[in-house]
């Protein structure tokens, strides 16, 4: 998890400097407007999941930059469906003394209905809050990634040689905003890009890879020829769901697509157990998350919506970033793509003396680095 947070603050900050994304802060005193830090309190929506890990990251980071602003206190459930007792942990910050409240809610309605008469400042992330008090989201456009997603799977699907592109969703939470918006922005991806999306086959599994285990093996029955996409509410179903057709010789092709980028989801894409996941850079939702409440408390304008970049992460990106990353003193990364002149020459100079293969990591974040050929490797992004 440290590595997976460090990763995702690496691409951030390599990301502003390609102009891929705003992850610096964007200004505002380094004193809180009062005597002593801001006391914050944070509402995760679990505290037992990598994707909540390092949103909880990225905002402590904040906090230990900004020590003398903001001090966190940071609760989550013990899982995703846990909804009564999240927002009974609310209802009683509420009433707590804190100066302002971050919200990540597992029932929006029901959150929104709890925070109506608060006079304290409310910021919503990762999924919004339909309140005049919530004063601002911040988190990954779900519906668009999505889309951006489901496009690129079609794409993939052709390539894999299906004439007939299907997609079937195992779904999360129903009736969850997210989710939905996620879902929408599948079904819309998938049906642009000429594919057909089978709104009746969707399998909700509660965002728990356990579920999707079960969903995955009632659509191998129910479809043992196979189907050209199955895309997954987070990376967790995604995992699942391949991992349990891995053996199924009808699905040898199909594309499996995730939503989030976390760390074991890069992995699985670079291994070739899953095709591609939509990444968030949720290190910076969760520092955003933190900067922008800071702002409002000391009286600064911000944007009702504060979106990290989404791109789409596939293998041959994420294989060459990983092998730049752990193998790049080697220049192994450049073997990959073909170029094996200077992967000898990175051999034998400890990848030009630790300067080339970092500027090569640079480039291949920016999607500035090409392949033997000159074909630039890029994410997809939206």
């Amino acid at each position: 998890r440290l590595l997976a947070a460090l990763m995702t603050a690496t691409m951030a900050m390599s990301l502003a400097a390609c102009g891929g994304g705003d992850t610096a802060p964007a200004g505002g005193s380094d004193t809180a407007s009062q005597d002593g830090p801001y006391k914050i309190r944070m509402t995760l929506k679990t505290n037992a999941a990598e994707f909540w890990n390092i949103i909880q990251a990225g905002a402590e980071a904040y906090e230990k930059e900004h020590p003398d602003e903001v001090k966190l206190s940071i609760y989550g459930p013990p899982g995703e469906t846990y909804y009564e007792e999240q927002l009974n942990s609310i209802q009683t910050d509420l009433v707590a003394d804190y100066d302002g409240y971050l919200i990540a809610p597992l029932q929006s309605e029901a959150v929104a209905t709890a925070i109506a008469s608060t006079d304290k400042p409310v910021v919503a992330y990762d999924t919004n809050i339909d309140s005049d008090k919530c004063l601002a989201f911040v988190g990954t456009g779900n519906k668009e990634a999505a889309k951006q997603g489901a496009k690129a799977a079609v794409e993939a699907a052709k390539a894999n040689g299906w004439d007939e592109i299907k997609c079937i969703e195992i779904a999360g939470v129903q009736g969850d905003s997210t989710n939905t918006a996620r879902m929408d922005g599948y079904r819309e991806g998938i049906t642009e890009a000429g594919g057909e999306f089978l709104d009746n086959e969707t399998q909700y599994a509660n965002a728990t890879a356990d579920l999707a285990v079960t969903a995955m093996e009632g659509i191998m029955s129910k479809y043992p020829d196979g189907v050209a996409i199955i895309c997954s509410n987070n990376d967790d179903m995604a995992l699942a769901a391949a991992r349990t057709a891995k053996e199924n010789p009808a699905y040898a092709k199909t594309i499996f697509l995730g939503f989030d980028g976390q760390k074991s989801a890069c992995e699985a894409v670079a291994a070739g157990e899953l095709t591609m996941t939509a990444a968030q850079n949720n290190f910076d939702i969760g520092y955003k998350a933190v900067e922008t409440i800071v702002k409002i408390l000391n009286g600064e304008e911000v944007a009702d919506y504060i979106a990290p970049e989404a791109p789409v992460e596939t293998k041959d990106w994420m294989t060459t970033i990983l092998l730049c990353l752990f193998c790049g003193g080697l220049g192994v990364h450049r073997y990959y793509v073909g170029k094996i002149g200077t992967g000898i020459l990175y051999t034998l100079t400890a990848g030009l003396f630790g300067i080339g293969y970092l500027v090569d990591f640079i480039k291949i974040l920016c999607g500035k680095f090409t392949d033997k050929d000159g074909n630039l490797i890029q994410r997809v992004k939206k």
